[in-house]
């Protein structure tokens, strides 16, 4: 009778270890979704943010129509981007014309005096560290993730409960070269 009892008491053991680890889990998993969906939260926010500065800045510089023209279509697609590679390269287009932007209000002395374009040039500072944050977290969270699910014991039942990699958010290619300005 007393034979059965370690047997038994190792598979409950092993049962509730699998519970935990799955539970676990689930838990990385949804902070991986939470870190992903600040990281939008911010983008968000800048996408919301530019249209108002276009516009600013439009009123003082209108013949620099396709540097708004780029803003524009960057925005958009930022705004239609379905997956992280998608939004990554969305959002380093979208730099790229915002940091040509910005080199309008260096040319143009008028505008770095409007105090309505000063504001929103802060805000839209503010809104680009507040976004390198959360990508920051959402790596973190991409990396503790993925490191529990590639590690013993976790790596035997996290294929099997259908836990899989994820993707980190990542710069584009080029993301060390300056933006060409040209006027």
């Amino acid at each position: 009778m007393k034979k059965w009892i370690v047997p038994v008491g190792i598979i409950v053991l092993l049962v509730v270890m699998m519970i935990s680890g799955y539970n676990n889990l689930v838990r990385t998993s949804e902070s991986v979704n939470g870190s992903w969906s600040q990281v939008q939260n911010q983008l968000q926010r800048r996408a919301d943010l530019i249209p108002n500065l276009v516009e600013t800045v439009k009123g003082y510089a209108s013949q620099e129509k396709e540097v708004f023209t780029a803003v524009a279509e960057a925005r958009a697609k930022l705004a239609g981007a379905a997956t992280v590679g998608d939004a990554a390269q969305a959002d380093q287009a979208l730099t790229g014309a915002l940091g040509r932007l910005l080199a309008i209000s260096e040319s143009y002395p008028q505008l770095k005096s409007d105090a309505n374009f000063r504001t929103l040039q802060d805000e839209l500072a503010g809104t680009e560290n507040r976004i390198a944050t959360a990508r920051m977290d959402y790596n973190n969270s991409v990396e503790s993730y993925n490191a529990k699910i590639k590690t013993a014991p976790t790596v035997l039942y996290a294929g099997i409960f259908g836990f899989e990699q994820r993707d980190y958010f990542k710069p584009n290619t080029n993301v060390n070269n300056v933006p060409a300005v040209n006027f």
